[in-house]
């Protein structure tokens, strides 16, 4: 099979191969999207063949506008409303429980035809989206050619990031295509992303509401319109064994690039010292660092995040440094690693899941 690689002006083709079952990539303002019918269990299932993707990770269903939600949830509580209105469309992932089937509709299903891609469970979203849970994460992206796509689909597009499983998240179409070439259908490229980082991921099933994932939307800004929110201890740590994953990029090492990473944790003038000190004069140790410090690794294949300051520009830049990395010839990488603060929680949770929480402090 070959790739296609289409144009914002073949949002109709991109939506009907979607509608038909095949795999399309999709953009966001956040990252490149391996879309599917997310109501055909069959195209759901080969999201997962052609990432390589755990079957107990599961998948985020995409909508063009909050009008969808009660169509595919239920019990939507009024947080849900609010966080839409301040925040959709944009990068902001919301858990909300599964529309379940009425007795009727099930006697329905099971007397009617029965093919390959009938969807027979007691909730309208298949368990291959859902991962077998009652729950489902919600979202209405931002960019206009992805909301065009899912309007034109007439479906909700379950949609991961793009990437093989586990590597860094694509931001263009060409990333998308050296991970997924010849096993998909096509890839629509529209443009590079904006935000660099998945979206946010709240769960509004328990009280408080809960972070399960930082991303486009930062915590301060959830708060603003929440108040109180809690953060997953996942957030910063590994799932424990026995722990099940709630939301995607919660239990897997994920956006690693080939080579292994250091993230050094601390004030920007003493990490990357920490950092010269250690990496020595090597070609083969990489660096990701903040732009002041770029110019003290001249010997080294370098990838800047953007200054110190600026949490947003290094979300933007953070995947494409690790698959510039994997570009090169590099045997291990440091990497600078910003505060918490804003879009910081993102960033240093992408990088953490990178190290495999492989972190020191300078």
């Amino acid at each position: 099979m070959k790739t296609q690689l289409l144009t914002p002006n073949e949002i109709e083709t991109a939506a009907g191969m979607i509608r038909s079952g095949r795999l399309v990539g999709i953009p966001t303002e956040t990252v490149y999207g391996l879309g599917a019918n997310g109501l055909n269990p069959m195209a759901v299932r080969a999201i997962f063949q052609a990432k390589g993707r755990p079957q107990d990770n599961p998948l985020i269903l995409h909508i063009p506008d909050p009008s969808w939600l009660e169509t595919y949830c239920e019990d939507i509580p009024e947080a849900a409303w609010r966080l839409a209105k301040r925040f959709w469309p944009g990068p902001l992932t919301m858990i909300l429980k599964c529309k379940r089937r009425t007795p009727s509709e099930l006697e329905e299903l099971k007397n009617g035809p029965v093919c390959s891609q009938t969807h027979l469970g007691p909730h309208i979203i298949p368990d291959v989206v859902t991962a077998g849970l009652d729950t489902v994460g919600m979202r209405c992206p931002a960019h206009s050619v992805c909301r065009a796509v899912i309007q034109a689909a007439g479906v909700p597009i379950a949609a991961p990031s793009g990437n093989t499983s586990g590597r860094p998240s694509p931001t263009t179409a060409q990333h998308m295509l050296d991970d997924m070439e010849g096993k998909i259908d096509a890839i629509l490229d529209g443009g590079d992303c904006q935000v660099g980082v998945e979206s946010t991921i709240i769960d509004l099933t328990c009280v408080p509401p809960r972070l399960l994932r930082p991303g486009g939307i930062p915590l301060e800004q959830l708060r603003d319109v929440l108040e109180e929110v809690e953060v997953d201890p996942a957030v910063t740590r590994p799932l424990e064994d026995g722990e099940h994953p709630r939301a995607p990029g919660m239990k897997y090492r994920h956006y690693a690039p080939k080579a292994p990473v250091t993230v050094v944790r601390g004030d920007p003038l003493r990490s990357a010292q920490y950092i010269l000190d250690h990496a020595g004069n090597s070609y083969w140790e990489g660096i990701i660092c903040f732009d002041e410090f770029a110019h003290w690794f001249q010997d080294h294949p370098v990838e800047r995040l953007g200054g110190s300051l600026d949490s947003f520009e290094h979300a933007r830049r953070l995947f494409r440094a690790l698959r510039a990395m994997d570009d090169s010839s590099v045997k291990h990488i440091w990497a600078q690693c910003p505060g918490t603060e804003g879009m910081g929680l993102a960033v240093v949770n992408r990088l953490s899941k990178a190290a495999g929480f492989h972190i020191v402090e300078a």
